[in-house]
Formats: structure tokens, sequence, C-alpha cells
């Protein structure tokens, strides 16, 4: 998907956004591996192909996720975020019970709170490089 400028009434064309989107970790806590983060990702693609987005770019650090997502108008960008925030903090509990350790009386992973941020401007090959550049743990 690419965004494509003057596709108004009459016209034909695609037109999809891009977000830059973080969720970090319930009180911050280090928790995620290489192990956690990969299977993170697959969850996270799965929601985003449920709501017919694009997962462009995943990766992370033990605190934190940064997301890439390409996403058409009919999308609403806070369902797709809570929807992501839920499925992946319900099935990573499940799948690494080790996880629930960190956050006894808390049932979810990550924070309340999350960013998500309009990519009009920026070239997403650059948001991409920086999202690779991530200090994923081993």
């Amino acid at each position: 998907m690419q965004n494509l400028a003057g596709v108004g009434p009459g016209r034909h064309g695609v037109l999809a956004s891009h977000a830059h989107v973080v969720f970090v970790t319930k009180y911050r806590r280090k928790v995620f591996s290489n192990r956690h983060l990969t299977r993170l990702e697959e969850i996270m693609r799965a929601v985003c192909a449920d709501f017919e987005t694009e997962l462009v770019e995943f990766n992370g650090e033990n605190n934190h996720v940064h997301l890439l997502v390409s996403f058409p108008p009919k999308v609403e960008i806070s369902k797709l975020v809570n929807s992501l925030k839920g499925v992946s903090s319900r099935r990573m509990r499940q799948e690494f019970p080790e996880l629930t350790r960190h956050y006894w009386r808390a049932q979810r992973l990550s924070s309340g709170s999350y960013f998500a941020g309009s990519v009009a401007g920026a070239p997403i090959s650059v948001l991409r490089q920086y999202i690779e550049q991530q200090n994923r743990p081993v």
C-alpha cells in the first residue's frame, strides 16, 4: 500500500495511511527477550491481517515495541491499537506464564497508554530504519 495524494470524489485510487505505534510494558519492566518479541510480532501480524491492515515493520527492546502500520481510511487506529494490545497481552500471558510474575496484580503486559503518530511527512524508509535499529534483546 502507498499514499496517493489527490484521490477525491469520482477518482479511483488506493489511499492508505501509515502510523508509527509504540507500546511500553507496564511499569516499564524489562521483560521481553528475543523469543518474546518474535512471538509478539506473529500475534500482531495476525491482528493486523484481521483488520485488513499491514504490519510493515516491527521491532522492540526489552520494555517496549515499535510498529509501523499501513491502514486504509476505514480503519480507526484507536480500535486497531486496542485490539493489538488486548489480544497480544492475553496471548503472551497464556503462552509465556513466566511473564505474569512481573504483573501479579495487573492483568496486562503493556501500559494503559500508547503512542500513535502519523507518518504523513516522513519518508517511510527513514522510519523503517529507525525501527530496525532498536536494541533488540537476545
